[in-house]
């Protein structure tokens, strides 16, 4: 089990590579959204903002139940993710990665990851 800093520097380096993204396809895919990651096994939230110039730094919450996209990880795949170890597509659909959101948010998240 990863602690509560690895997961808060795993969310960090998913900030950091959506930041390379290509600024203009990413401002094409991305919309104003409210973001919260549940790290399930550590009882730990953290929310950030998502909007054409990128995504904010993730920050501690409280109350990650009223983000637009919601999004629950164990805090082994939250570093597997953020290391390349774990594709989003196959954590989903094995139910390691849960994301609660509308379709057209997963749509534009997917293009975005």
């Amino acid at each position: 089990m990863a602690n509560e800093s690895e997961c808060r520097a795993a969310l960090g380096r998913i900030v950091k590579r959506l930041i390379e993204v290509d600024p203009q396809e990413f401002a094409a895919h991305a919309v104003d959204r409210s973001i919260s990651c549940r790290i399930t096994d550590l009882g730990l939230a953290f929310a950030s903002r998502l909007h054409s110039g990128g995504l904010d730094p993730f920050e501690p919450t409280e109350d990650p139940g009223t983000a637009q996209v919601r999004i629950s990880v164990r805090s082994d795949d939250l570093v597997a993710l953020a290391d390349d170890e774990l594709h989003a597509a196959r954590a989903w659909a094995t139910g390691r990665l849960k994301i609660e959101a509308s379709i057209f948010d997963l749509v534009r998240l997917r293009k975005l990851l």
